[in-house]
Parts: C-alpha cells; structure tokens; sequence
C-alpha cells in the first residue's frame, strides 16, 4: 500500500473519492456553521416576538430558512458557479423546479375543489 496518499491532508480536508477537488477548509465550515447558527437563532427570535402579526412572523422566518438553506448549499454542499459545478448546479435548479411544480400543483389542485366542493350559501349562514 502506497504510504504517500496515507499524509495528514493539511488545511483542507482530504478527498475520499479521489477526485482531486477540494472540500472546504475549517475556516469556511466554521463560517457556516456560525452563519447557521445566527439564522436559527434569528428565526427563533423572531418565532417568539409578543406582538409581532403572524404574517409578520410566517414570512421573516420563511426569508431566514431560504438565506439558511443557500448558506448550506455554499457552504456545506459547495456549490457555486465555477464550471467544475455546473453539473450539481444543474441538478439542483432541475430539482427545484420540479419541487415547485408537484407543490403549486397540489396546492391549486387543493385550493379549486376546495372552491368547488363548497356548497353555496344563499343566507349569509352556515
């Protein structure tokens, strides 16, 4: 067995796969992991504000969970523009798009038989 692949891999992490490429180093999994925790700790803040209308409340942590969820594509996943991506990036943005469509679909599908369904009220009553 070759002793010379078997060396401490240094500031960046060791490659597993053998791919040659780079896994992030601890300096940018900290930054992520810091970024994370201030989302979360954001999104609970905002969770638990007395007072604050609950569309107020819905849509802060909605933005606060899509920034977490970029943060971890960056950060822990690694994806980013450079062409070695383009393949991942890709099949994220596919994904993605078929997410929305299977749920805007249910969701419409939902919301019209709901509309549909519900029998017309003549004297303002239940």
């Amino acid at each position: 067995m070759d002793q010379s692949n078997m060396s401490h891999p240094g500031p960046e992490f060791a490659d597993p796969h053998g791919t040659g490429e780079s896994h992030g180093s601890m300096r940018s999994y900290l930054t992520g992991f810091a970024l994370s925790v201030l989302l979360t700790a954001g999104a609970f803040w905002v969770g638990t504000r007395e007072g604050l209308p609950i569309a107020d409340k819905i849509g802060g942590v909605a933005v606060l969970a899509i920034v977490q969820i970029l943060v971890h594509l960056v950060y822990f996943l690694h994806m980013n523009a450079s062409s070695k991506q383009r393949w991942n990036v890709t099949a994220f943005a596919f994904t993605v798009v078929i997410l929305v469509i299977v749920v805007g679909g249910n969701l419409w599908v939902m919301h019209n038989s709901n509309v549909l369904m519900m029998p017309a009220s003549t004297d303002g009553g239940f």
